[in-house]
């Protein structure tokens, strides 16, 4: 399913790459990767592929480290793939054109009770993740009201493929970072500045003017995918004040496992007065076990795809990945699908486009920033250990010799 909880070691063998939460120092996006938020958007920082003692001599590239990187960028293609699949595969089924199946509540529980089994099996019944302690109080205080958010989140996402095109929503979608950076200040996670304030408000002016290009506005459908924005970029914020600042991070499987059957309770009471009367009332329709079988099985596959990728890729690659799979979906959108994308439509998504990419570079450039200066400060508490310890070395000799 593609819900950016907060990661930050994996349990898997010795690699354990760091994702970390939205914070002051950058914007991340939690998982699992379920594609109702723009995974371009994920920041994702892991140890660097290639360090200088895989190298060879002269700082040539080993055989080795040859296929690690050709292994790193099919990890690349297949999370590509399967997001890329995913979104538009739920398109195909809600879309009233296509399959005709506009049940965006019922779509996102068959996902949500699909995945948490799955995932109950990969963590109780097979062990190849490790479950989180966690108490009753804690998932009550903190994952509950993540669940509620993100299932809010899913729904009103998947609802908007009914009204909306692919490409507009992936348009849309850009503004994630300015709901993100605006909550986060909102909440006094994050400290208001000029500079980045106005890079919000260049990349709001180009997805104004995406908006105002579109062949097909439809308000109700806007309406919809901002207030997914909204929940989404609510629950980011709240990971890191319920989960992250009480040290409990999850990784997708494990976010699947405790906040998946959360999610599915939620939902459920919309769903019974929403689309379960309209659903009994419809005799025609019978459970195609195929589609919505593939469809789960796909949105699974993708955060399994995610739980590889973390430990095989750098920011910079996941980031480039992402903004190819964005404009994949635009292209695929216009030429497959028949969506309508105007000059207009790419001037303004474009606009968006240059203020997410600037942004994301600032806050990278302040993690390096951040994690060098850390680097600095251990060096010289560690040189000042050693400092001590030689005085005091020196100090114990000198009083020897003397009562010699």
């Amino acid at each position: 399913l593609s819900l950016s909880l907060s990661l930050s070691k994996t349990p898997l063998r010795s690699e354990t790459p760091q994702i970390l939460p939205p914070s002051s120092s950058s914007y991340r996006t939690p998982l699992p990767a379920y594609p109702t938020h723009p995974l371009s958007q994920l920041h994702l920082h892991f140890p660097t592929l290639c360090s200088p003692s895989t190298m060879g001599k002269g700082g040539a590239l080993t055989d080795g480290v040859i296929k690690k990187i050709l292994l790193s960028y099919s990890y690349v293609a297949v999370w590509i793939f399967l997001s890329f699949t995913v979104i538009v595969y739920n398109k195909y089924i809600l879309d009233r054109k296509l399959y005709n199946w506009p049940y965006p509540i019922s779509l996102t529980m068959i996902h949500m009770i699909f995945c948490s089994t799955l995932a109950f099996l990969s963590v109780r019944v097979f062990n190849l993740v490790e479950p989180v302690s966690m108490s009753r109080e804690l998932y009550l205080s903190s994952v509950v009201p993540i669940g509620a958010l993100y299932s809010f989140s899913l729904w009103l996402s998947n609802s908007a493929y009914i009204y909306l095109s692919v490409s507009f929503i992936q348009m849309l979608k850009a503004l994630m970072p300015v709901a993100v950076y605006s909550i986060g200040i909102l909440f006094k996670k994050d400290s208001f500045k000029t500079d980045t304030m106005a890079n919000m408000l260049s990349i709001s002016v180009g997805v104004a003017i995406a908006a105002y290009g579109e062949a097909k506005f439809d308000s109700w459908g806007v309406f919809l995918q901002l207030g997914a924005v909204g929940f989404e970029a609510t629950r980011l914020v709240m990971i890191q004040i319920l989960l992250t600042s009480k040290g409990i991070t999850l990784n997708p499987i494990t976010s699947l496992y405790y906040v998946a059957p959360c999610c599915l309770v939620f939902l459920f009471v919309p769903w019974v007065f929403v689309e379960f009367p309209v659903l009994r009332d419809t005799s025609s329709f019978h459970f195609d076990f195929v589609i919505f079988g593939t469809n789960s099985l796909c949105a699974f596959a993708l955060n399994l795809a995610v739980f590889l990728l973390v430990g095989k890729t750098s920011a910079l690659t996941m980031n480039v990945a992402g903004v190819v799979k964005d404009w994949l979906l635009i292209a695929f959108s216009w030429s497959v699908i028949k969506d309508t994308v105007t000059p207009v439509n790419l001037f303004g998504y474009g606009l968006a486009f240059l203020g997410v990419a600037y942004y994301n570079h600032s806050k990278l450039q302040a993690l390096k920033a951040k994690e060098a200066q850390k680097k600095t400060q251990q060096a010289d508490e560690e040189a000042g250990r050693l400092l001590e310890e030689r005085e005091g070395g020196d100090g114990l000799g000198k009083k020897s010799d003397s009562q010699n």
